[in-house]
Parts: C-alpha cells; sequence; structure tokens
C-alpha cells in the first residue's frame, strides 16, 4: 500500500519545537512511522500557472513530506473566506459568524481542484488517498473526475452540526454531494455522524442503510473513529520536561500556590471568555483562593485577520487585565496570559506543574489537549482535569469533571473543587482516564481508520462488479473495530 495522507497544514516540527496545531501534531508521529507521503501547504503561495507545483519534497521518517505552493489568486478566498469564515463557524454551531461570497467558494472550489491535479503525481496501483479536515470537502470528488477509482477516505476534526445548522452554509448541498464521493467518512462522535446522516437523508432524500449512503459515486460509509494520542510518549515527555529552564522557573515562580493550566488557539470554539470569567467568579466567591491559586493560559494567536479573531483577542487581553486589575496583589498575580506557543515536550512538564487542567470549549471535535493533560501527569500525585461536556473527549474521558461552559457559576464552583480534591480520589479517576488513553492511542487510530477504508472499498468494487452483472446483492464487510471503552466503531 502506498498511502498518501493530505491534509491543509504540515508540520516538521520536532518534539523540542513549537507545534502549529492540534491535527499537524497528531499527525506526525504516525506519519513518520507509517511511510505515508504526507502532502499539504508549505505556507507560501505562487502567481501564475504551476508546472511543478511541489516546492519542497524531503524524507519524514520512514515516509515523505511534500509541499505546494497554492494559487495566490485563490489562497485567501479559499483560507480566511470559505473555510473559516463560512465552514470553521457552522460547523461549531456559530452561524451568526458566517462571512462568505460567491467567490470565497469558488476559490475553495478551486483549491480542491488544484489540490486533486497535484495529486495525481503520487497515484500507483496500491495508492490509497486519506483527506484530512474541512479544508477538503470536495477533494474526493475532484479526484474522481479525474478519473482516480483509488480507495479515498476522509476524515473530519470538527464537530459536524445538525441539520438546521448546516443548511446555513453557502452552497451546502454542492459540497455534501461532493463528500459522498468518499469511500469512507469518519468522524470523531456518533453524534458527528448522527447528524451528517441525518442532513443526508432530509436534505438529499439518499437511501442510507447501515450507515451507509448510495450516491451517484456509488456508497460511502460513515463511522466513528475517536483520535488519540500516544500516552505513553507524552509522560516520557513530562518526565523528560522536569529539568527544562521554562519548566524550573515556573515552579519556583509559584511560592506554594496551585496552578490550573489552560492551552488553546485563541478561537471562540474554545470558550476562552466563559474560563477567564469562571476564574475571576471563583475568586470574588471564594476569596480565600486568592494567593494560594493561579492560572497560567497559553493562548496561541490565530487567524488574526479575520474580524472575529481580531476582536475576541482584544476581548481576551482585556478582560485578563481586568482580573488581575481586580483580583491581584504586588507579589501575586492571578492570570498569567501568554499568547506564544510551546514545543510538546515543554507543554507536558507545564500540564504535569499544574495541578488542575482546564479544558472547555463551547464546542470541539475531540481537543487533544485533555488527552495531553492526562497523560502527562505524574501517577503518584495526578492532577485533575476539568473538562467541558460540549467536547468529543467528555465521552471517553467521562471521569473527568464534566462541566457547561456556559455556566459560568458552576464552572467557578468545579474548578474550586478540582483544587481541593483528595489525592485517593485524583489517583482513581486518573487511572480510569489512563486506562481509555491506552485503548485507544493515536496509531490505533490511524491503523483502523486506514483497514477500515480498504474494506469500504472492496466493498464498493464488488458491488459495482455486481452491478454490471445485473445481481442487485450487495455483500459489506462485517468487520468491526474496538473503540476506547468497549464500544465498536460502526
Amino acid at each position: 500500500m502506498n498511502l498518501v495522507v493530505v491534509s491543509n497544514r504540515v508540520s516538521r516540527a520536532s518534539a523540542n519545537e513549537p507545534m502549529t496545531g492540534g491535527l499537524a501534531a497528531a499527525l506526525l508521529p504516525v506519519v513518520e512511522k507509517s511511510g505515508a507521503i504526507w502532502v499539504g501547504s508549505s505556507g507560501r503561495v505562487r502567481d501564475g500557472a504551476q508546472k511543478e507545483p511541489f516546492a519542497e519534497i524531503e524524507a519524514l521518517g520512514a515516509g515523505a513530506l511534500a509541499m505546494l505552493d497554492l494559487p495566490a489568486a485563490h489562497y485567501a478566498g479559499y483560507y480566511e473566506g470559505f473555510a473559516n469564515s463560512a465552514l470553521w463557524p457552522a460547523l461549531h454551531s456559530r452561524t451568526d459568524l458566517i462571512r462568505s461570497s460567491h467567490d470565497d467558494y469558488q476559490s475553495y472550489r478551486e483549491v480542491n481542484s488544484f489540490m486533486a491535479r497535484a495529486l495525481l503525481r503520487f497515484r500507483k496501483l496500491e495508492t490509497v488517498f486519506w483527506i484530512q479536515d474541512y479544508h477538503f470537502l470536495a477533494l474526493g470528488a475532484e479526484l474522481r473526475d479525474l478519473g482516480v477509482t483509488h480507495p479515498i477516505g476522509f476524515f473530519l476534526h470538527t464537530p459536524w452540526p445538525t441539520r438546521a445548522i448546516f443548511s446555513g452554509v453557502p452552497h451546502h448541498r454542492e459540497l455534501v454531494e461532493a463528500m459522498l464521493a468518499y469511500d469512507l467518512i469518519g468522524f470523531q462522535t456518533d453524534d458527528d455522524r448522527d447528524n451528517f446522516l441525518s442532513y443526508v437523508e432530509s436534505e438529499l432524500g439518499l437511501e442510507i442503510t447501515g450507515g451507509i449512503v448510495a450516491s451517484r459515486f456509488g456508497h460511502s460509509r460513515c463511522a466513528v473513529f475517536p483520535i488519540g494520542i500516544d500516552p505513553a510518549k507524552f509522560a516520557a515527555h513530562a518526565a523528560k520536561a522536569a529539568s527544562h529552564p521554562d519548566v524550573s522557573r515556573l515552579r519556583r515562580s509559584l511560592n506554594g500556590e496551585k496552578l490550573a493550566i489552560g492551552v488553546d488557539r485563541v478561537d471562540y470554539s474554545k470558550g476562552l471568555v466563559n474560563r477567564i470569567e469562571a476564574f475571576d467568579r471563583m475568586l470574588t466567591l471564594q476569596p480565600q483562593l486568592k494567593r494560594a491559586v493561579s492560572l497560567l493560559q497559553i493562548a496561541t494567536l490565530s487567524r488574526g485577520t479575520i474580524e472575529a479573531y481580531g476582536d475576541l483577542q482584544d476581548q481576551l487581553a482585556k478582560l485578563v487585565s481586568d482580573v488581575n486589575g481586580r483580583h491581584g496583589e504586588v507579589d501575586w498575580t492571578p492570570i498569567r496570559y501568554l499568547n506564544k506557543g510551546f514545543s510538546q515536550t515543554v507543554l507536558a512538564g507545564l500540564y504535569r506543574t499544574a495541578q488542575v487542567g482546564l479544558v472547555t470549549p463551547l464546542h470541539d471535535g475531540m481537543n487533544l489537549v485533555a488527552k495531553e493533560y492526562v497523560a502527562a501527569q505524574n501517577p503518584v500525585d495526578p492532577g485533575v482535569l476539568v473538562l467541558s461536556k460540549f467536547a468529543g473527549a467528555a465521552q471517553e474521558l467521562d471521569t473527568a469533571l464534566l462541566v457547561n461552559p456556559h455556566d459560568i457559576d458552576g464552572m467557578a464552583r468545579t474548578i474550586a473543587m478540582a483544587f481541593s480534591m483528595p489525592l485517593l480520589e485524583r489517583r482513581m479517576r486518573w487511572e480510569a482516564m489512563m486506562a481509555k488513553l491506552r485503548a485507544g492511542t493515536i496509531q490505533d487510530w490511524f491503523a483502523d481508520f486506514v483497514d477500515a477504508l480498504q474494506d469500504a472499498h472492496a466493498a464498493n468494487d464488488k458491488a459495482a462488479a455486481l452491478t454490471l452483472a445485473g445481481d442487485p446483492a450487495v455483500v459489506w464487510p462485517l468487520r468491526s473495530y474496538s473503540a476506547p471503552g468497549g464500544s465498536r466503531y460502526h
């Protein structure tokens, strides 16, 4: 098998360099070991026709990294326009923030078409294409239009919203029809998959049998594959980072106070405003916690040229300043707010230093920070995870302290509870979560999806052959895949 993995961004980063994002950080180790070719944007654009679109191709572990300069005429409309000002807000149920034009949609389709043509370079007899995330919803259809008959799978890292919400996306029918060119469409949770199938049934009127959709392209299997991490590797990072200067300075600066940590991109889906307000409320309701606890919020800047993100950056900076001005002392600052990234190794050390991990998105596909925080803990004296029930991770990490991120007072009480939780309870909760992480690693996710994609494509080929022979019978594979917690991928 020649596996080609496609995403908008790729990562060259090692464990000692800042990572560019959750998806790239998650894919890097498994791509390195699998021998796959990882294709994505170089981060640069180029004008005019390109005889050779690949700016760089280099070794990446056992595989390779291939980076393209995307077309300058369409990049802004594709990325800042349709992908992140129409699809991203809709996928996170924020239809009020959808901003898009017809030109943005055309640019999105043009970049999907451009990527499809570039991928033909890697087409061999045994090639399998695996497309990642919302930037390339239409890429499978573009490949099919170019005559590609190989297995093509798609995995969505974000949530998929209800039918009524996704219907607010311009050209939503064309996009979902294009998605049905994939042999396998993977989602993080049952709710995401069910929302997608509800849309297909209600809006497109297509037949669905056991999660399999029949369309003009053939059959698309829709299944659930919750993404994991490498918990053993992250625990090793945490132990190694104990002596790192950043981690050592943080520990010395605490002066005995307990620490909560949040690590997020500045994005309206992450619930950062509500989190800061909850921490503020906790200090107001329980003034005895002043000087006894503090919050380290790492918030890397993102998509600042988009109005909603620029406004949020300004709002957060003012809010943190107000809280620190209201509660702070000359020798104590309640919130340490940083807009810079850290390597995975340093992050693991920071996680282990913090007694409480705050992962409180308003809506999130999975949120790997929750899993990383748990994996980084000291087994002898683990911290407590406070987790939004609207993150996909909550369906697995159900022994975390689950919160409603819209309930500011409820979050304030829960954060205070986390700081005071006794050791025995902390250990019991942590051990249960670690068992879930070990049962569904990033390696399991990767292998299970690729296996299921090959099965789905083989079944599609068999169905097509039977149809040509005049036999309406279709035999789909009965293979199942063990999911964390004992459920089944289906």
